[in-house]
C-alpha cells in the first residue's frame, strides 16, 4: 500500500507559452515546479517540440500534477512526454487524498496549432486517477490531442482488479462548448472491461480529438487507421471537430493504430520519442 500522508505527496506544475518568431516558434515564460521539467529538442525552423519529463518516474496516491500551455497567435507546437506515465497503487482508505490528480489546461490562439500527444498512461492495480482536461481553441486554430489508458501492468501479468479512473474533458471552440465528456469506472476495472457491452475484454482505450476547419477531411483516414485486427473503434466529425475512440485487448495493437491515425492527421511522423 502506498502511504498517502501529506509528507509523501508530490506536487508538480509546468506552465509555458509559445510564440511565433519569424518562421519559428519559441517558448515564452516557462515555469517548472516539483518533479516536472520541460525540455526543447533542437528543431530547424517550423513547429516547436516540447517534451514533458517526470523526474519522479511515476505518480502515486495523493500526488498532483498541473500543466498549463498556451500557443499564441500563429505559433505551432507539439507537446509530448519522454515515456509512458505510470500511476501506482493509491491508499485503500482516505477518500480524495488517496487519488492521483492531473489537471491539463490548453489554450490555442488565432491561427495557432497545438498538438497534445503524451504517451500512454499505465494504471497499476489499485491506481486511483482523477484527471481533468480543459481546452480553449479559437475558430481558425488547430488542436490535435490524444490520450491512451492502459489498465494494468500487463507485461507482468497484472490485471487491474481494483481502482478507479475519473476523466473529465471540456473543449471549447470559439468560446462555445464543443465537446464535454466524463469517464468514471471503478471497482474491479478488469472485470467491468470484460463485459461485452463495456469493453469486450479491452485492456487499453484511446481518444483522439482534432479541432480544425479541416477536421472533416480526416474522417475516412481516421476510420481506416482503426480498421485493424485487435482494435475496435470508430470516428465521427461535425462542426469542425473530429473525435475517434478505440479499445483493444492489446495495448501494443492500439498504440500502433493510434500512431497511424495521428501521423495521418498531422501529415508527418510523431515525435521520435514515440518510436
Amino acid at each position: 500500500m502506498t502511504d498517502a500522508s501529506p509528507s509523501n505527496r508530490a506536487r508538480g506544475t509546468l506552465a509555458a507559452g509559445f510564440r511565433r518568431v519569424g518562421t519559428r516558434t519559441e517558448v515564452v515564460g516557462p515555469h517548472e515546479a516539483g518533479g516536472y521539467r520541460l525540455r526543447l529538442p533542437r528543431t530547424h525552423g517550423g513547429p516547436c517540440e516540447a517534451v514533458i519529463v517526470n523526474t519522479g518516474g511515476g505518480m502515486a496516491g495523493g500526488d498532483r500534477a498541473d500543466f498549463s500551455f498556451a500557443a499564441e497567435a500563429g505559433a505551432a507546437v507539439t507537446l509530448t512526454t519522454t515515456a509512458a506515465e505510470k500511476v501506482y497503487r493509491g491508499a485503500e482508505a482516505g477518500g480524495a487524498e488517496a487519488e492521483t490528480r492531473v489537471g491539463v489546461a490548453l489554450a490555442v490562439g488565432p491561427g495557432a496549432a497545438l498538438d497534445w500527444l503524451p504517451q500512454e498512461t499505465i494504471l497499476f492495480d489499485g491506481a486511483r486517477l482523477r484527471r481533468r482536461l480543459d481546452v480553449e481553441v479559437e475558430e481558425d486554430a488547430d488542436l490535435l490531442m490524444a490520450e491512451m489508458l492502459v489498465f494494468g501492468r500487463l507485461g507482468m501479468g497484472e490485471r487491474m482488479g481494483s481502482g478507479r479512473v475519473r476523466d473529465r474533458w471540456r473543449v471549447r471552440r470559439g468560446g462555445r462548448l464543443a465537446l464535454a465528456e466524463d469517464l468514471d469506472i471503478g471497482g474491479d476495472v478488469a472485470g467491468l472491461l470484460d463485459r461485452p457491452a463495456l469493453g469486450g475484454g479491452a485492456r487499453a482505450c484511446a481518444t483522439v480529438v482534432w479541432a480544425s476547419r479541416r477536421a472533416g477531411d480526416g474522417l475516412d483516414a481516421a476510420r481506416a487507421a482503426l480498421d485493424v485486427a485487435d482494435v475496435a473503434g470508430g470516428a465521427s466529425a461535425w462542426n469542425g471537430l473530429l473525435v475517434a475512440r478505440a479499445l483493444s485487448p492489446s495495448p501494443r495493437a492500439l498504440r500502433t493504430a493510434i500512431v497511424d491515425l495521428l501521423s495521418g492527421l498531422r501529415g508527418r511522423a510523431l515525435p521520435r520519442l514515440w518510436a
